[in-house]
């Protein structure tokens, strides 16, 4: 996954060494850019992935009991801000923006969001129960973390990724047999 040794760079880096710390932040920003260039994200906007996630444990690297455990948990931080980014940009698309900020959404504009939303909870209203509720929780409430979302749900907190996952997978395929392309 990395030729860094993080057992060895960890506890240099806590003390402060800079050529530890550069080490550090040059491998933790190339597991960034992996993650978020497998889910397709510009340049830009990777390497904002790979600047969160490094910030995040830069916040934290005192803390770190097991370095050896540390590119999971970066993969992980790194995979997070991605989905947050992309799920930002689908509201972004998916809302209805005036033509100008001091005007109201146009009648028709309401109507084709109102259409759009209706289309995908009426899809989302075919599958099961614990997929719907997974919807309705990340589309009311994406401030939630995996743990808060697991309490929600009544399932362990690994299980959200993979629970996420097959949800949206199933929804994908069914909008798409609504003629809904990907």
């Amino acid at each position: 996954m990395s030729d860094v040794d993080f057992g060895a760079v960890v506890p240099r880096a806590v003390t402060g060494e800079r050529g530890a710390l550069d080490l550090l932040a040059r491998a933790c920003v190339r597991l960034a850019l992996r993650v978020a260039r497998a889910h397709r994200l510009t340049d830009a906007d990777a390497w904002d992935v790979g600047q969160d996630t490094w910030i995040a444990l830069a916040a934290r690297l005192g803390t770190v009991r097991e370095p050896s455990r540390l590119p999971g948990w970066l993969i992980t931080t790194a995979r997070r801000r991605v989905l947050r980014m992309l799920a930002g940009r689908r509201r972004e698309v998916l809302g209805v923006l005036p033509d100008r900020p001091d005007e109201a959404p146009t009648p028709e504009a309401r109507l084709l969001d109102a259409e759009r939303s209706r289309v995908f909870w009426g899809v989302a209203g075919r599958l099961p129960a614990r997929y719907h509720r997974l919807l309705r929780l990340l589309a009311d409430r994406p401030e939630l973390t995996h743990a808060q979302l697991a309490a929600e749900l009544g399932i362990a907190v690994g299980s959200v990724g993979p629970l996420r996952r097959r949800c949206f997978d199933q929804m994908r395929r069914l909008l798409t047999a609504e003629g809904f392309r990907p």
